[in-house]
């Protein structure tokens, strides 16, 4: 193996332990859920999932799964979870 490509090895094994040298801008995954596969994806600052649940909540188990295992991966802004922003019931 040339030494060119060792240094390079070892260079992707760091990188690889300090993952907030990656922010993610945009993506698109296919998550196999429970009830069948759903089609996620994050662009322009929001998310995006085929599941019944996200199209009346805007936020469902596939992109809060996402969300905690990209974790500092992602912007700021595609961590929020929508229902932390609503006052606490009383």
């Amino acid at each position: 193996m040339r030494s060119s490509l060792i240094g390079k090895i070892e260079k992707a094994k760091r990188y690889a332990r300090e993952p907030d040298r990656i922010t993610f801008s945009g993506l698109s995954a296919v998550f196999h859920g429970e009830n069948g596969d759903h089609k996620l994806s994050y662009a322009g600052g929001k998310w995006h999932c085929t599941c019944h649940f996200f199209s009346q909540w805007e936020t469902c188990s596939h992109t809060m799964a996402l969300q905690q295992i990209l974790g500092k991966m992602l912007p700021k802004e595609a961590l929020v979870f929508p229902l932390e922003d609503q006052p606490p019931e009383k």
